[in-house]
């Protein structure tokens, strides 16, 4: 059975270690609104669009208090390549055991071209200063997802 996240839920809280060296959790953000976005997998062509569209709204979320988190089974390795390649300005979090993936539903069939398989979907979670889901996008487009958040966010206050 898949869970589906929807506004309104508490977000399941995790710890995980991030490209920044530090182990990240969600409870260390309570007091600002936070963005994680599930990709499945560094430097593939919808990954790098959807991580540099926050990359460039990275300075106009954190002027309204949101902090964003990439969250993929990419190991720390892969995440600093990643990074350095396309200079992200925000933490990718390594879930190599997929346990935070499977506990926000994220793990599940894949249609490419016709070709099913197992995977992550690309899904992203706004949550509030004290831990609940304001929405939940289970279908994402890569391009101009972080400007679509920036406005959900602006129109909050």
């Amino acid at each position: 059975m898949t869970v589906k996240l929807q506004a309104g839920d508490a977000a399941p809280d995790f710890s995980l270690p991030s490209s920044t060296g530090e182990e990240l959790s969600l409870e260390g953000f309570r007091g600002k609104k936070v963005v994680v976005f599930f990709y499945p997998k560094d430097d593939t062509p919808g990954c790098t669009k959807e991580a540099c569209g926050f990359r460039d709204a990275e300075s106009d979320l954190g002027d309204e208090d949101v902090v964003v988190l990439g969250v993929s089974a990419d190991d720390l390795d892969s995440h600093q390549k990643f990074v350095d390649k396309f200079d992200l300005n925000f933490p990718l979090l390594a879930d190599v055991d997929k346990s935070v993936i499977n506990s926000y539903g994220v793990w599940g069939e894949k249609n490419n071209y016709g070709k099913k398989s197992m995977g992550i979907i690309r899904k992203t979670f706004l949550i509030d200063e004290n831990g609940k889901i304001i929405k939940a996008w289970h279908k994402v487009s890569p391009e101009g997802h972080a400007d679509d958040i920036l406005n959900i966010v602006r129109g909050a206050k």
